[in-house]
């Protein structure tokens, strides 16, 4: 039992611990790694990461020169070529991290790539890539992390997933097969990674005013067939996706494990 003047002061603690966290940014001293992390939905979340005080790799295919970031946050943002449906690229990637900041404390496994087509139109060749890329990138990245984040003493994996996983389209059959089968991944990871200290949880957006959905938001037919479908009528911003990386990485989402969260402003489909 505690007593009231202990209880008085576990919570003032508490307060102050939080309002430090605050101070110094909710990320500080955690060390990330972004996929496609240079431009889109990856660049949101490694410049609100940057923002709460976390160092950032940007990893992606090609170099990318960042210049507002690195102007802003100096040292602390790198980025790194990698392909992720390469195991060995992928390690290379955990190994730079390693010599480069000590640690890794936080993964997002957002490099993604969209081959649409009806399945008696898309080659087999468009199909392997969307799976690789999409599924065995985050197998490759999530079993090359576990020991940096095990010599970290934990650490936090976030799959980017998508409203599609569980909504049916004609033509995105690679696609929303590889995001269905990264949630299940996703949550076979949770469980088996639990007792390790790292938690594994899975951000799946609606539309959001950035990377794929850019064709469609250029394209005045596409955009009022798919504006009927958002309940809060507007797409996302890059930023909202970003605050939901931010709680799962952070001490907020310390007991959300194995979870898919839809960031989608409401989503109906037909």
């Amino acid at each position: 039992m505690v007593s009231s003047d202990s209880g008085t002061a576990l919570a003032s603690s508490a307060i102050q611990s939080n309002g430090d966290r605050a101070r110094r940014g909710r990320l500080a001293g955690n060390v990330a790694i972004v996929t496609g992390g240079t431009r889109g939905l990856g660049l949101a979340m490694a410049g609100a990461f940057l923002q709460e005080g976390a160092s950032v790799i940007c990893a992606a295919r090609r170099e990318a020169p960042l210049a507002e970031l690195r102007a802003a946050h100096g040292d602390r943002v790198s980025v790194t070529t990698v392909d992720v449906c390469s195991a060995d690229s992928v390690r290379s990637l955990m190994d730079a991290a390693m010599r480069r900041f000590g640690r890794v404390d936080i993964l997002v496994s957002n490099a993604g790539v969209s081959r649409n087509g009806k399945i008696v139109d898309l080659g087999e060749r468009e199909w392997r890539e969307v799976l690789d890329t999409n599924l065995t990138g985050a197998f490759h990245c999530t079993k090359y992390v576990v020991p940096c984040m095990e010599a970290a003493g934990g650490g936090r994996i976030i799959n980017i997933s998508a409203g599609m996983s569980t909504r049916v389209a004609p033509g995105a059959a690679a696609y929303s097969a590889s995001k269905a089968a990264l949630e299940m991944f996703t949550r076979a990871s949770a469980v088996e990674l639990a007792k390790k200290g790292i938690l594994v949880n899975c951000i799946a957006p609606g539309f959001v005013n950035t990377g794929m959905y850019e064709p469609l938001r250029d394209d005045e037919r596409l955009r009022s067939r798919y504006e009927r479908m958002m309940v809060s009528g507007r797409p996302g911003e890059p930023s909202e996706v970003a605050a939901a990386a931010v709680f799962l990485a952070s001490a907020e989402g310390s007991y959300v494990n194995g979870h898919v969260l839809e960031v989608n402003g409401g989503l109906l489909w037909s």
